[in-house]
């Protein structure tokens, strides 16, 4: 009876977060408040329930420090790799390449394409929001009418959702998938190019009709040496990363957090360390919104896993084969948010191989791009750019499914092919 109890109540808890995070925009309160209270909630509960059985209160701090750790991994990865990217979105680094390959006239479809392959590219290095934020402000920049607009921004997530998948530094639903040593880096490197070919049939459908010319305002920053350095140790971090993890088996998160105390040294070396602009504060200006959230649906998923809930998500890969269960799980992550998704389906216990398992991350990475709320970068998209509703993005739901579709069939095909 108790059983059931807490059951119910825990799958209770954790519809509500689903339902706070679909509605965030109507009921007016952050996810990342609903979704921490209801995961530290749930995890109580699962405590009070246990007490007088040892043996269960052991097994339930034994699931909770599991969860804990897995957690503070992906937390300290992310915090390394966000304060980089927000040390050198504030100095104008970011901006500045941006301006380096863009000439000052060009035609909308050349400019479609450049605006795919930079978006591409950049959220690999970069998380989906900064990577979002930064391209945002290149599109509103260009100061096209809304039509054109809403079709760069339609890319625009579509591109960042499918850069981010084949680099751990720049997918979250990657990297969990990578820590539970499922793929590893080298298998990951093969995502980019069907993901790639994905966003240029995606820009090949949306490029029909433009034929304009858009004259591009440069606003270049100034670059200190100081600033080099810290991009030159960001970059090698993340080929350290790959290296050390392929050749030594280090986790990428030690590698990281080596990255980041060497960039805060290099700071105080070039005298940069100053009083009105501290090194350390740049860690403040990273989207701990984005990383709260994270904890709060962790939370909730290692308690669904202690009460035995995530077996069910098991029916589905009974029931039809891997290639198709995950094709439809990356349509499911358009409607359920994809890192509860994700690490739902790691905790079930689920046997794939590991091309089976690249179509899962190229799935529930790209899958979200599908509608608008689906991800964090069409909801940042969203939020920024005018016009952008879930109705109008909807508009594209045809050329976004098919480039879904191409980009999963390429994984397929060169996964199954190359192992």
């Amino acid at each position: 009876m108790v059983f059931m109890w807490l059951h119910y109540a825990v799958i209770g808890l954790a519809v509500l977060a689903l339902l706070g995070v679909v509605l965030e925009e109507v009921i007016h309160v952050n996810k990342a408040k609903i979704t921490l209270f209801l995961g530290a909630l749930a995890w109580i509960l699962l405590f009070v329930s246990s007490h007088g059985g040892p043996e269960n209160q052991e097994a339930i701090i034994h699931g909770l420090e599991s969860n804990i750790a897995e957690i503070a991994s992906l937390w300290l990865f992310l915090l390394s790799a966000m304060t980089f990217v927000a040390y050198l979105n504030k100095k104008g680094m970011i901006e500045n390449l941006i301006y380096l390959f863009l000439p000052k006239q060009i035609s909308e479809r050349k400019l479609l394409f450049l605006t795919g392959l930079f978006c591409f590219i950049f959220s690999s290095l970069a998380d989906n929001i900064t990577a979002t934020l930064v391209s945002v402000t290149l599109i509103l920049s260009l100061r096209m009418d809304t039509a054109k607009t809403l079709r760069f921004a339609a890319l625009l997530v579509f591109a960042v959702n499918s850069g981010g998948v084949a680099l751990i530094t720049g997918d979250v639903t990657t990297l969990m998938i990578f820590l539970q040593n499922k793929v590893d880096i080298l298998d990951l490197l093969m995502l980019s190019l069907p993901s790639f070919v994905a966003v240029m049939f995606m820009a090949t459908i949306l490029s029909l009709g433009l034929s304009g010319n858009v004259t591009i305002q440069q606003h270049r920053t100034g670059v200190r040496r100081v600033d080099i350095a810290i991009a030159c140790v960001f970059l090698s971090t993340i080929l350290g990363t790959i290296i050390l993890n392929v050749i030594y088996q280090i986790p990428p998160v030690l590698t990281f957090l080596f990255g980041l105390s060497t960039m805060f040294l290099v700071a105080r070396f070039f005298n940069d360390d100053i009083e009105n602009d501290p090194i350390l504060e740049y860690i403040r200006s990273i989207e701990f919104e984005a990383l709260l959230f994270f904890l709060g649906i962790l939370l909730l998923v290692g308690a669904l896993k202690e009460i035995n809930v995530l077996e069910s998500l098991l029916s589905m890969y009974t029931l039809v084969s891997p290639l198709v269960a995950n094709y439809l799980m990356g349509l499911l992550s358009a409607c359920i948010d994809n890192v509860p998704l994700t690490a739902a389906l790691l905790k079930s216990g689920i046997t794939m191989s590991r091309a089976e398992w690249l179509g899962l991350t190229y799935a529930v990475g790209v899958g979200g791009s599908l509608l608008i709320i689906g991800s964090a970068a069409g909801i940042v998209a969203m939020s920024k750019v005018p016009g952008l509703t879930f109705g109008k993005y909807a508009r594209y739901g045809f050329a976004l499914l098919s480039a879904y579709s191409v980009g999963y069939i390429g994984v397929y095909l060169l996964a199954n092919y190359v192992m």
